[in-house]
């Protein structure tokens, strides 16, 4: 554990300041923000929403014409919830008001009357709702929203020896004259264009320089050397960390005492998540004429229910039902109620053995490690190209709509064999940009991601590696479990003890029970510099063994599923959110620091908002304070007022940092579900 240890500081010590080219031609437009926002996804709204609130100029670019991410772009439009959580509203305010105004535009808060979730909604929609609700918080806040729709950051410049950001150059496309319009053809055919500067057939392009506003005369942050606006990376895959080149993690983590489940004794960056293209499928009245796709066969070994409990047509349809105007009959089946599907539901689909594309190998993952983005040339100046295997994006859109044709017509399932599959017909699949996912082809704008880079915080009070939140810090796991004290060694597994005794339980504290009994933690980890909270399981969608994933006979990574299970309700500590080297940078959404495994749980809708409500509401504090976000908390465990201040700024806008009755004298979290 040592050598990893020192590994990850001379790794952290090797990133040298990024050289950046100027663009082939004089930006189009220069644009000034206090706050720069990468990313529209829920992280990124969120930070948008709470800095225009604060009557900050806000800038928000995301590569796809819709913002919302996760419920808009990528489709999965069924918001991943804990019961308890929800049964007492304990999320941010912006998020308790995209809830509101779902409820109010259907009359009801789950209209496709889905059995994942209490809310389940039509994508287009989730566009719509957060683009009112983020023009509202302008005029509320007296901000300035500047939206910049299908738009990528392609270059950043530094200053202070590559500590600030101090201008990010962007390309915003458009479709050219006589060309078909946005949303035509799938990501991997137009992501190349969409990050190169110039014009094509498809694509006009316009470049954007962003830089800070000019601070007001006399103020604190006029006066100061502190940072003049902030750039928050709320991207999929950590898309301005990897471009900032400040150190970062990809896929799984070696197992240690932190993260004992790891499936790996060493680091392995390429078994990353799955990730997948959503689609939306309506029941018809009559059979549909089902027309099998040219790669079908390459994929068909893949198609699965996974497991008996789950082998039902009308259960997958209803999973994640986003739209269903009559009620059916209640059927049940693998102890699951719910509504029969009747003709006009519509179903959007995100399955494990479905449309899930997994690649674990470094000959197909989709998010470039920092080796292969140098072999690409991808940090070079003027080089980036978004980080992204175009190929893997290909073949995952291809995996995507041979599930559908599996679904309806499919006769074969690869786990669970013969007999269990049937076709049905009675469905078509919704294409057009007027159906649910707003693309010619039917497939979502972008993939669904659970995971992309993870960024190494800085060196810490107890981490002088560089901040992470661990698998341990979060998990209800029982560590007595035979197999910690086979697979782990001997050392090991006693600092693995020594940390589940360090604030776990009060009787090891009191000294009723020795710390060598303390196998399994009553709680997660308290951080004083929690920021937001969240809630969900540790839940995985492995990576494939074998390249390409839909090898016929291909297995999941073995191990990975250990480290699922259970959560306790866990909290979003700033140091999670600041990079190393860049001062004026934030990170929101799946790219702050936590390990592989922690990371399984960091990624759901309501995490998403609350880290990018702290990192909008962060950057508000830290340009009206004129101050650093790393020096609100360099000084822990020490007190930092101005941390505190932070705080109780986010409890009094309705962002809560902590669950209810938090401390290391409460063991009653068994009872969060």
């Amino acid at each position: 554990m040592k050598r990893s240890l020192v590994s990850l500081t001379l790794i952290s010590t090797l990133f040298t300041p990024v050289a950046f080219a100027a663009p082939p031609r004089t930006p189009d437009q220069t644009v000034e923000c206090e706050i720069l926002v990468a990313g529209g996804g829920l992280a990124g709204v969120a930070s948008a929403y709470e800095g225009l609130l604060a009557g900050k100029t806000v800038c928000l670019t995301e590569i796809t014409d819709w913002v919302g991410g996760q419920i808009s772009a990528q489709g999965t439009s069924a918001l991943d919830e804990r019961p308890t959580q929800r049964a007492k509203l304990l999320y941010p305010r912006g998020y308790i008001e995209l809830r509101q105004r779902i409820e109010r535009k259907y009359g009801e808060l789950n209209p496709g009357d889905c059995w994942v979730s209490d809310s389940c909604f039509l994508p287009h929609d989730g566009d719509e709702i957060l683009l009112s609700l983020l023009k509202d918080a302008a005029k509320k806040g007296k901000g300035k929203f500047k939206f910049f729709p299908a738009t990528v950051i392609k270059e950043l410049n530094t200053a202070q020896s590559g500590k600030i950001i101090d201008s990010a150059i962007a390309i915003t496309h458009k479709p050219a004259k006589g060309a078909p319009p946005l949303n035509t053809e799938p990501l991997s055919k137009t992501i190349t264009e969409a990050y190169t500067y110039a014009n094509s057939s498809r694509f006009d392009k316009t470049i954007v320089r962003f830089v800070p506003a000019k601070p007001k005369k006399n103020s604190a942050l006029a006066k100061s050397n502190a940072p003049n606006w902030y750039v928050v990376d709320a991207t999929e895959t950590g898309e301005l960390v990897a471009l900032a080149d400040v150190p970062y993690r990809l896929g799984i983590d070696a197992r240690s005492y932190l993260e004992p489940s790891s499936s790996s004794a060493t680091s392995d960056p390429y078994c990353t998540q799955g990730f997948t293209y959503t689609f939306a499928m309506e029941e018809t009245e009559e059979p549909q004429p089902q027309k099998m796709p040219p790669f079908y066969m390459q994929y068909s070994g893949y198609y699965s229910y996974e497991l008996q409990r789950l082998a039902s047509f009308p259960l997958v349809f209803t999973y994640r039902r986003i739209w269903s105007p009559d009620e059916g009959e209640t059927i049940s089946f693998g102890g699951v109620n719910f509504s029969a599907p009747v003709p006009k539901d519509i179903s959007m689909q995100n399955w494990t053995w479905g449309n899930d594309y997994r690649p674990g190998t470094s000959a197909d993952n989709l998010v470039y490690t920092r080796n292969q983005l140098q072999a690409t040339k991808q940090l070079q100046p003027g080089q980036w190209m978004g980080g992204l295997r175009q190929e893997s994006l290909r073949k995952a859109e291809e995996i995507s709509q041979g599930y559908y044709y599996w679904l309806v017509a499919g006769t074969t399932d690869s786990q669970l064999g013969t007999g269990v599959k049937e076709p049905h017909p009675n469905h078509r699949f919704l294409a057009g940009l007027d159906s649910p996912m707003g693309t010619v082809h039917g497939l979502s704008k972008y993939p669904y991601m659970r995971e992309g880079r993870r960024i190494i915080g800085r060196p810490s009070w107890g981490q002088p590696q560089g901040f992470t939140v661990w698998e341990i810090d979060i998990s209800r796991r029982d560590y007595n479990d035979d197999y910690y004290k086979q697979t782990l060694s001997p050392d090991t597994y006693r600092r693995l003890k020594a940390a589940l005794a360090g604030l776990e339980t009060t009787a090891v504290i009191s000294g009723a029970e020795p710390a060598t009994k303390a196998m399994r933690r009553t709680r997660s980890t308290i951080f004083p510099d929690s920021v937001g909270i969240a809630h969900y399981a540790i839940d995985f969608h492995p990576c494939m063994v074998k390249s390409p994933p839909e090898a016929p006979g291909n297995i999941e990574r073995p191990g990975e599923r250990l480290g699922a299970g259970q959560a306790y309700p866990f909290q979003i500590p700033l140091r999670s959110m600041i990079p190393q080297k860049i001062d004026n940078m934030l990170v929101a959404g799946k790219s702050i620091a936590t390990s592989h495994i922690a990371a399984a749980a960091y990624r759901v809708h309501s995490f998403e908002w609350s880290s990018g409500a702290a990192a909008g509401t962060t950057a508000a504090f830290s340009l009206e304070r004129a101050i650093a976000p790393f020096q609100l908390v360099d000084q822990l465990p020490q007190q930092e007022p101005q941390l505190e201040a932070l705080k109780r700024r986010l409890k009094e806008n309705g962002n809560p940092t902590a669950f209810p009755d938090t401390s290391i004298f409460n063991e009653n979290w068994e009872d969060w579900k």
